[in-house]
């Protein structure tokens, strides 16, 4: 039998339960404890009220808050573009066209290069308090180099997703329609098996509406549920595709029409956000505010990629949405957590409640607006993964 734990002394809990604490949607629980039994929680409340247990940790007055749940990630990938960003930062615009470099160094790595990078990456992102992440592949463009990178990120995650429509191969740059047949034929019957989601780069110079549509569809037939990068770049078909598949989430959206964010706001297709590609390349940003007046599910994530968005601080990607994006500390940190667990069709992640994983961060702060008010500062002072103290 697994013993019990009480983290106790919490100045300010996050729960994303609104039928808890404060009634907010944060679900805020002021001088609160947390009872973990095994890998889930057991309880949350008062301190005052909460259950014997075999260990007590003083949380020192400290706020503790769901682990970061990042549902937009490309970790699978060789070498770096350095050079592209000093270029770009220096005056030259992003395109997709980039991600070409990358390529060729994804296929020149060895299976243990990319597994190290990944696992580099990953740890990186625990210390800053993300628990659960999602990772794609998308830098192979063969059948070969996509089903690997998936086989090295289904060692390391359940939320692994194929992204053979990254780009279209180079060496099918003058036949897209031979690539589209690629992806939806003998290269997603040798990826599906090791992945849960397909995605494709619905957007100028990458993939159009119909394109992305085949792929989707051809994916769901295999068993992966859709997701879609989406009107990133330029206004175009991806959201409206989105709702129309039911694809856990919409990745970007940054440029949306009315009915685009009508769409969003009635269907459960998240509309996820990923502010560091904004911040890297200096473009528009998302308006987070017209998506969640409008009623729509935002998620926050990192988009951690070698090109767009080299980052792997959900920490940042919030103070960047409050900052930026119309967003209030609280909404913020709930689409950093409950709205990743959302994009990703997950109810035991995201959330600190009886029955869910005991996925937590704890802040060197009194409250969870820290994380917006102090930005730049690693305020993660520890994080538990299923229960277990991992950082």
């Amino acid at each position: 039998m697994s013993s019990s734990t009480v983290i106790t002394n919490i100045a300010a809990l996050v729960t994303n339960d609104p039928s808890l604490g404060d009634g907010s949607p944060l679900g805020l629980v002021r001088d609160a404890a947390v009872v973990i039994e095994g890998d889930r929680v057991a309880w949350t409340g008062e301190s005052s009220k909460a259950p014997a247990t075999d260990n007590r940790v003083d949380a020192g007055g400290r706020a503790v808050l769901p682990g970061f749940v990042d549902s937009h990630s490309h970790l699978l990938f060789g070498g770096d573009r350095t050079e592209e960003f000093n270029a770009r930062m220096s005056g030259r615009p992003y395109s997709a066209g980039g991600i070409r470099t990358t390529v060729a160094a994804t296929r020149a790595a060895t299976d243990a290069e990319l597994e190290a990078g990944l696992t580099r990456y990953l740890a990186e992102a625990l210390r800053q308090g993300t628990t659960t992440f999602e990772t794609k592949s998308g830098y192979g463009l063969t059948t070969a180099d996509e089903s690997r990178a998936l086989r090295v990120a289904a060692r390391h995650t359940d939320e692994v997703t194929f992204l053979g429509a990254h780009i279209v191969a180079p060496e099918l740059a003058d036949d897209p329609a031979a690539y589209v047949a690629l992806v939806t034929g003998e290269m997603l019957d040798a990826c599906a098996p090791h992945a849960r989601w397909i995605d494709v780069f619905c957007e100028k110079g990458a993939f159009d509406g119909d394109q992305a549509r085949a792929i989707l569809t051809a994916g769901k037939a295999k068993g992966l549920h859709p997701r879609i990068h989406a009107n990133q770049l330029s206004y175009g078909p991806g959201v409206q595709l989105a709702v129309e598949l039911d694809a856990a989430s919409a990745d970007h959206c940054t440029h949306l029409t009315d009915a685009d964010v009508d769409a969003l706001a009635n269907s459960r297709t998240v509309a996820t956000l990923l502010p560091g590609a904004e911040f890297s390349t200096r473009a528009q940003w998302p308006d987070a505010r017209r998506l969640l007046d409008a009623g729509a599910t935002v998620a926050l994530s990192t988009d951690c990629n070698p090109g767009s968005s080299f980052t792997s601080s959900v920490p940042f990607c919030i103070a960047l949405a409050v900052r930026d994006m119309g967003m209030t500390p609280d909404e913020a940190v709930w689409s950093a957590t409950a709205g990743g667990a959302a994009a990703l069709r997950r109810d035991d992640i995201g959330r600190l409640t009886p029955g869910a994983y005991a996925d937590l961060a704890v802040l060197d702060a009194p409250s969870h607006v820290h994380l917006a008010y102090r930005p730049g500062v690693p305020l993660v002072r520890e994080v538990w993964r299923r229960g277990v103290r991992a950082v």
